[in-house]
């Protein structure tokens, strides 16, 4: 069978989006759902240079929060360090060079970076950095690098990503008690012509907590889940679009399985 797609809802930002994935087994999905968090490469504030920081913040600290700021960029002009041609003199292709210098009193945000390369920038210009007092400074340089999320959560482009079987709720010679529409937690199930029932946009709600069919005396409900079709949420921290994350995510599990087919056939 083809595997299919089909998109439930994606927000405004365009971070986050909810689909079914038919046809397809666990071990598949689940891929996904680790490629998106592991294995596609982002940006991200990997050194800092601080020439001046009289804040209340050790300099570790500040290094850290700016390496948690997610950068927006073309992730097709830039390769980790260590698969750079440049062999580890970080050149463009593997480096992005981002100044602050800010004095107080002021909140300094993650917009208050300058970018050495106009497609680079903090996928969120609000994000608080630190708060300076009259006379404080901080000044800075923080180098960028390429890398993937299973080397540190920095470069994580993915998160709150996660999936459920598709739920099976079947209704048979219900008697219409209503007993099942009161303990159902999530309001889904509806009494309907033929007796209860739950909607195909509501279905997609169901948590398989079962206690609809626990409570039916006369077992009329049957709860199950479809093995080959999942529900996936998924975000992204801003350094993709939600389209543009799932679909690197699908890419790195097929080069990966095109590697592994050079390497048994070389056996």
């Amino acid at each position: 069978m083809t595997m299919e797609i089909d998109v439930l809802e994606i927000s405004g930002s365009k971070r986050s989006a909810k689909f079914v994935l038919s046809n397809v087994s666990a071990a598949f999905a689940n891929g996904i759902r680790r490629a998106a968090l592991s294995d596609v490469p982002t940006l991200a504030i990997d050194d800092v240079n601080i020439y001046n920081n009289t804040s209340v913040l050790f300099d570790e600290q500040l290094a850290l929060r700016l390496a948690l700021v997610p950068l927006t960029a073309n992730m097709d002009d830039f390769v980790p360090v260590q698969e750079c041609s440049c062999g580890g003199a970080e050149c463009p292709a593997c480096k992005v060079s981002l100044t602050l210098s800010a004095e107080g009193p002021k909140m300094v945000y993650s917009g208050d970076l300058i970018s050495s390369d106009e497609t680079v920038f903090p996928a969120d210009t609000n994000i608080p950095v630190i708060d300076l007092k009259e006379g404080q400074k901080v000044v800075l340089e923080a180098i960028a690098h390429a890398g993937y999320g299973y080397q540190h959560a920095k470069w994580q482009a993915g998160v709150a990503c996660g999936y459920k079987n598709m739920p099976v709720v079947t209704f048979e010679n219900c008697d219409k008690c209503g007993a099942c529409i009161q303990e159902c937690p999530q309001n889904i199930i509806k009494m309907g012509p033929e007796g209860a029932e739950i909607s195909k946009e509501d279905i997609f709600k169901c948590i398989l907590c079962r206690l609809c069919e626990e409570i039916c005396e006369i077992n009329a409900i049957t709860v199950s889940q479809d093995d080959n079709s999942f529900i996936m949420t998924m975000e992204s921290d801003g350094s993709y679009t939600i389209q543009e994350l799932i679909i690197n995510a699908g890419k790195t599990i097929k080069d990966k399985a095109v590697r592994m087919m050079e390497i048994l056939d070389s056996l």
